[in-house]
């Protein structure tokens, strides 16, 4: 069995939760009060700058130009991709740049966001993309969960969020990440393994209050 194939056995409850959160499912139907999305935009992109930043330490920590090639790829979409969307939306949302420049974080993305950087500064590579891979893959299993969620894709609101955790582009992102982990670790010991579930498990957690503090708005 792979390592990514073991750590979603391990987290796929967690993941199949998020598309029973009111927030979740409020995009999908597009109920989701617009104040409430406007507040998740905001920590959602203060929370991407703080993600790139950990593809970049796997630069850093890369041994080969392989790898280093991989995890400035994952910067760039990241940057450039996933935050297009995001920036589009605070447009409409009225968010200005200097809104967002001032823009604090809620403890949940400070303290979320923290933990990624702890682990991507003290461990190796594999759990460098271990801790990205929880919010990578489960968006991509939201995005598949909307999809099935009939209007989702065509709401005039929520439609381009939709699209954008359901583009080739996103899935094919994560894709890399998923094979990244997999070679990365395909040498590990049972301990280190552990530790990679220990990781994603964390992470997981982590994205469940997320969604919970984007539904109350909580700082």
């Amino acid at each position: 069995m792979k390592v990514s194939d073991r750590m979603y056995s391990f987290v796929k409850d967690i993941w199949d939760s998020y598309n029973e959160h009111p927030f979740v499912k409020g995009i999908a139907e597009g109920s989701l009060h617009i104040d409430k999305f406007r507040f998740y935009m905001v920590q959602d992109y203060l929370y991407l700058m703080q993600y790139s930043k950990v593809f970049g330490l796997g630069v850093v920590k890369a041994e080969t130009e392989e790898d280093m090639r991989v995890f400035a790829g994952l910067v760039h979409s990241t940057l450039n991709c996933e935050t297009a969307t995001h920036r589009a939306y605070l447009k409409r949302l009225g968010i200005t740049e200097n809104d967002m420049k001032i823009a604090k974080p809620s403890l949940i993305t400070e303290s979320y966001t923290n933990y990624m950087m702890a682990v991507a500064f003290r461990e190796g590579i594999a759990e460098v993309a271990t801790t990205v891979l929880a919010c990578a893959w489960s968006y991509k299993m939201i995005g598949d969960f909307m999809e099935t969620v009939e209007g989702s894709k065509e709401h005039e609101f929520y439609g381009e969020w939709v699209k954008s955790y359901t583009s080739k582009q996103y899935r094919d992102d994560n894709d890399v990440i998923i094979e990244l982990v997999d070679r990365l670790a395909e040498n590990y010991t049972e301990a280190q393994i552990q530790n990679l579930e220990k990781i994603i498990l964390d992470c997981s957690r982590y994205e469940y209050m997320f969604w919970d503090m984007a539904w109350s708005k909580e700082m």
